[in-house]
């Protein structure tokens, strides 16, 4: 059995095991794992995830932190959240620690290099790209994420609206259940990039406080 599992993992590479991906017990394929992770073969990424990529001077090479995140959240409504959502958006020269990443619904557990945040009421989320999710993220923690002036961080995100990297009409859609505080920053946004017929398409829920919606 335990060839087996080593055959397989030794003929595979850029890819992700499972103890699951074989038939032979868990218990087993859980052992031959952990010997192929300590012989070098295999990163281990956590408890029952490992990554066979290639082989270094210093070991196993481990996974990209891109793969890891699609591994653990998926691929659907996943984006940055918090520094590292102004950090892909421009708005922030900060660099963090461990990346955080938003994901709809119920978070997966942290790792050293991750931390991930739940948004389970954002369920509009799941057709953006990462960059329209790290907008909602910005707009929803602006005053502790953004370190560029007002005036150019809504210049640069119309900029951004205006060549079609962050898409207006599906902003407006994901909105609806986006917090309000979002919806009035979102709002004002597309007002300052003169789209004024897609912010008047977000619904005015409740008077809430925004900085671009002043």
């Amino acid at each position: 059995m335990s060839a087996t599992v080593r055959g397989r993992v030794r003929r595979s590479r850029d890819r992700f095991w499972h103890p699951c991906d074989f038939a032979e017990s868990r218990g087993a394929v859980e052992q031959a794992l952990s010997r192929l992770a300590r012989a070098g073969e295999l990163h281990h990424v956590r408890r029952g995830l490992y990554w066979r990529g290639r082989r270094t001077p210093l070991g196993m090479s481990p996974p990209p932190e891109t793969a890891v995140i699609r591994e653990l959240a998926g691929s659907h409504g996943v984006g940055p959240a918090g520094i590292s959502a102004a950090l892909a958006l421009g708005l922030t020269t900060q660099v963090p620690r461990r990346t955080t990443v938003a994901v709809v619904g119920s978070p997966p557990r942290d790792l050293p290099a991750l931390h991930f945040v739940g948004r389970p009421s954002a369920l509009k989320r799941t057709g953006l790209r990462p960059a329209e999710i790290a907008l909602f993220e910005v707009l929803r923690e602006w005053d502790d994420v953004v370190e560029v002036e007002l005036t150019e961080a809504v210049d640069h995100l119309a900029g951004l609206v205006a060549d079609g990297s962050l898409r207006a009409n599906r902003l407006v859609k994901a909105a609806a259940t986006e917090p309000a505080g979002v919806q009035a920053g979102l709002r004002g946004l597309l007002a300052g990039a003169d789209r004024l017929e897609d912010a008047s398409a977000i619904p005015v829920t409740v008077t809430a406080h925004h900085p671009l919606a002043n």
